[in-house]
């Protein structure tokens, strides 16, 4: 049986006439998009890359715009590998994540171009909106249509994704497994030529390529792209394109909730909507106000352990574990005690029951991490793959998410390396040190909690102010509670222990929230609200607590 293939999946596209492509009120076939995936593919055909390598890798630096499809289906076919740049990240990170992934060339669009050449890098970078760029793809018109499905297990993209404290890593994704998935998700929402897919999640980002712009392309439905995530643009779109599918990941469902309802809401084409790490309150609420149906579940861009969810799951569990996926403790190795919950579903015995996930049964769909040898034999040891992710399982045998190891966070569906914010908090002239943890999102995924000992001359109101104005950091990372010690708990050793860190985020008084008016005391009404919002998402069982 042979294996499926991004390759195999476009080329079964090439003499499809349905439309394939829409952008605002641009529309194109898929042979029109085969075709133009054929010309791009020439010119990375031609590409030599560096250092001896056998594919090129080509860097491709921009938000949801009709070029990014196009570039996807053209690295599929000509056996190059296409880096996905976080467009969030900035400066000297955004550098580091080019040379690491030892891109050849980066296409960037819009202000991503003059933010790239800004950078001083040692690639080149092209202006895919410029005319000259259409004048290079000119030299390629004839390029041929390769043939043959293409080798199962060469990278077709490098994702960057979680990070440790020195940098993010790469994550190889083959032309076989991207295939696999984008078609096994499309067989799980029934999607066909007759859907329309609403993709407005980063192309960068796993969820995008795996759960939207791989199905679409397996199922030959339509891909309608919207450059960037707006949820008060969200059901309006849906409706201008006829969308019945939708993919999301993290908070976009809770943000799309907040608009204020109409008694047409669920007056809208959307059939079904697929992701994971949606806030286990608003999945019901979603699904019954836009009248569509909501899959959740557990992935990661590794891929090196899977969560399925059956029909008795409890709701805000991940569901059980494929195979033998089981919770360790991240310094014994020992099996972790069953979770004792109460009638709310609060977890009793955190102490005992949280461990990190991690399959028993090997590296999973893991294939590795580009240059990263020491990250990658970190994650599998002694046959075992280890996901970065806390949990616990209850007495059924349901497993529940229970955040992240410490060296990185959740922030709205992306991954982030607590290094990257630290080295930039650290640069105050105040700021002696910084350890940076997250604390769970009354929604979905983590809030930035910085804990600082600073000079005597430290004022916070300074520190928030100047930190707006870095640009190494985005707005997205900037920490939403502060706190300012004398130090910090250590190993005997000098290790910071980020976990007790983490646990006494929100019980002492001296916890500061950042807001629009700036930062100020966490009082008792501010962590009143909190419980309330981590109630109404679902999310209580999640929640630090701590006396008010």
């Amino acid at each position: 049986m042979t294996a499926v293939t991004v390759r195999g999946l476009v080329l079964a596209r090439a003499d499809d006439e349905g439309v394939g492509l829409r952008v605002d009120d641009h529309v194109w076939t898929w042979a029109e998009v085969v075709d133009g995936a054929r010309i791009r593919a020439g010119w990375m055909h031609a590409l030599a890359p560096r250092d001896g390598r056998e594919r090129p890798h080509v860097g491709v630096l921009m938000d949801n715009v009709a070029e990014f499809p196009f570039l996807l289906a053209a690295a599929a076919l000509a056996d190059a590998t296409l880096v996905g740049l976080n467009a969030t990240r900035q400066g000297a990170e955004l550098a580091r994540d080019v040379d690491h992934t030892d891109c050849d060339v980066v296409l960037a669009a819009g202000a991503h171009v003059r933010a790239a050449r800004a950078l001083d890098l040692d690639v080149e970078v092209v202006d895919v909106d410029d005319p000259s760029w259409r004048e290079r793809l000119g030299a390629h018109a004839d390029a041929p249509l390769p043939s043959g499905s293409g080798d199962p297990q060469a990278p077709f993209v490098l994702i960057l994704t979680s990070g440790t404290t020195s940098a993010p890593k790469a994550v190889v994704c083959s032309a076989g497994k991207i295939g696999a998935q984008g078609s096994a998700v499309a067989r799980i929402v029934e999607l066909t030529s007759d859907d329309t897919s609403y993709v407005s999640m980063p192309l960068f980002h796993s969820n995008a390529i795996i759960a939207g712009w791989g199905p679409t392309v397996a199922a030959g439905a339509t891909l309608a792209l919207r450059e960037r995530f707006s949820a008060s643009s969200f059901i309006a779109d849906v409706r201008r394109y006829g969308a019945t599918y939708a993919n999301y990941v993290g908070t976009p469902l809770s943000y799309v909730l907040a608009q204020p309802s109409r008694d047409d809401d669920a007056d809208n084409p959307l059939r079904v909507v697929f992701g994971n790490e949606g806030a286990p309150a608003d999945i019901p609420r979603f699904a019954e106000r836009f009248g569509c149906r909501i899959i959740d579940g557990y992935g990661s861009t590794e891929g090196g352990l899977s969560i399925a969810r059956t029909p008795d799951t409890p709701e805000g569990a991940l569901g059980v574990g494929v195979g033998d996926v089981r919770v360790l403790d991240p310094d014994t190795g020992a099996e972790c005690a069953v979770a004792r919950l109460d009638e709310a579903g609060r977890l009793l015995n955190a102490d005992e029951a949280i461990g990190e996930l991690v399959n028993l049964g090997g590296r999973g769909a893991f294939e590795g991490y580009w240059a990263n040898a020491d990250a990658e034999a970190d994650r599998v040891r002694e046959g075992r793959y280890h996901s970065g992710d806390l949990g616990y399982r209850d007495a059924d045998g349901f497993l529940w998410f229970a955040g992240r190891t410490d060296d990185w966070l959740r922030i709205g569906g992306e991954n982030v390396g607590v290094g990257a914010i630290q080295r930039v908090l650290s640069r105050h002239r105040h700021v002696i040190e910084a350890c940076v943890v997250g604390v769970p999102d009354a929604t979905a995924g983590d809030q930035v909690l910085a804990a600082l000992v600073t000079t005597p001359d430290f004022d916070a109101g300074e520190f928030v102010t100047w930190l707006q104005a870095e640009p190494d950091l985005a707005a997205r990372c900037h920490p939403r509670y502060l706190r300012v010690v004398d130090d910090l708990p250590r190993t005997g050793t000098g290790k910071v222990l980020r976990r007790q860190v983490r646990t006494a985020a929100w019980l002492p008084a001296d916890t500061l929230v950042v807001d629009d008016e700036g930062p100020r005391p966490l009082g008792a009404g501010d962590r009143e609200e909190l419980r309330r919002a981590f109630a109404t998402a679902g999310r209580a069982h999640v929640h630090p607590g701590g006396e008010s």
